[in-house]
């Protein structure tokens, strides 16, 4: 009943923030490197700061310093969504923002120096790779339902690390916004307060859990995300192209744009892959060396990936896209 509850608040604020969104015309204007055609509502994925907000009216004492850190990275994130910020001030409120995290999870206190330093390296780099792959309608969404399904089903049934229900909360949020994107014309994009906000949230978790099991193998919860966002900005910087810019050269984005497989289902395919993954993660945690896990898992990702660069030359496509 609690969840019900909290999926009709969600859905009040979701369709009251776009009242507000279509007053001040917070929207998404396509372009040349777009995936869509049309002009959309942005900023929907605000509803992943709504579902914390709630968590946290609830449970205070338990949250302050994450919901502090969300907060800004989503108060940061909606400003870019309403007018471009520097990434100098983006970035400085992820740094910010993480290290409330790290503190809340005593980070400092458990890991060497240059154990925070790739922490912050990696955390910071995640949160801008999820943002990345926000980019066709369901994507994030139904890769975030994936990667928090898995975290509940650990949390659950291999190892305790959290409330279940603050995973949960997420998971419902995530259910609203897919009600308005995963359409073929979607209601709203989740914008940069979306899909940096949930990405914050995840990260949260995912240390977590690597602090409490000493293992890094949970972040390939997040590989498929992962492989596509590293390789394509290793293929940018290759290009001499600015990574910050917008771009269509996404294996998602040559698959939806080019080959004009339709959004959902690529979305679909993306979770559907990640969902198998972790699956096996989940299988095989403790059987085998966690650097045998990671191969197995990440050099099939990266041969998915270079059939990028098949498809783009075999329709003569320009691999400068």
């Amino acid at each position: 009943m609690e969840y019900t509850i909290l999926g009709i608040i969600l859905m009040i604020l979701m369709l009251l923030y776009f009242k507000v969104a279509d007053r001040f015309n917070i929207i998404d204007k396509p372009n040349q490197r777009s995936s869509h055609t049309e002009i959309t509502l942005r900023g929907g994925g605000i509803i992943f700061w709504f579902s914390a907000l709630l968590y946290f009216v609830q449970n205070i004492q338990n949250s302050y310093f994450f919901f502090t850190g969300i907060t800004l990275v989503s108060l940061v994130s909606f400003w870019d969504d309403i007018q471009s910020l520097s990434n100098k001030i983006r970035i400085s409120i992820h740094f910010l923002s993480i290290t409330l995290i790290f503190y809340d999870l005593e980070l400092f206190n458990l890991v060497p120096v240059w154990g925070v330093l790739i922490a912050y390296v990696l955390a910071i780099g995640l949160i801008n790779a999820y943002n990345f792959m926000d980019g066709i309608n369901g994507i994030t969404g139904l890769y975030t339902l994936v990667v928090m399904g898995s975290l509940l089903y650990v949390n659950t049934k291999i190892q305790l690390f959290t409330s279940g229900i603050f995973i949960k909360y997420a998971m419902i949020a995530s259910l609203v916004f897919l009600f308005f994107n995963y359409r073929k014309k979607a209601k709203c994009f989740a914008g940069d307060v979306g899909s940096i906000a949930i990405a914050f949230w995840i990260i949260y978790l995912v240390l977590k859990l690597i602090l409490i099991t000493n293992s890094l193998i949970w972040l390939l919860f997040l590989a498929v995300y992962g492989v596509d966002a590293v390789c394509t900005i290793i293929h940018r910087l290759y290009l001499k192209q600015n990574i910050f810019e917008a771009h269509r050269l996404h294996l998602y984005q040559v698959l939806s744009n080019e080959y004009k497989i339709q959004h959902r289902l690529v979305s679909l395919y993306y979770a559907i892959v990640q969902a198998g993954i972790s699956f096996l993660i989940v299988f095989l945690y403790q059987k085998i060396q966690d650097i045998v896990l990671f191969i197995i898992v990440i050099v099939p990702l990266l041969l998915i990936y270079s059939l990028k660069f098949y498809l783009l030359r075999k329709n003569n496509l320009r691999l400068s896209l």
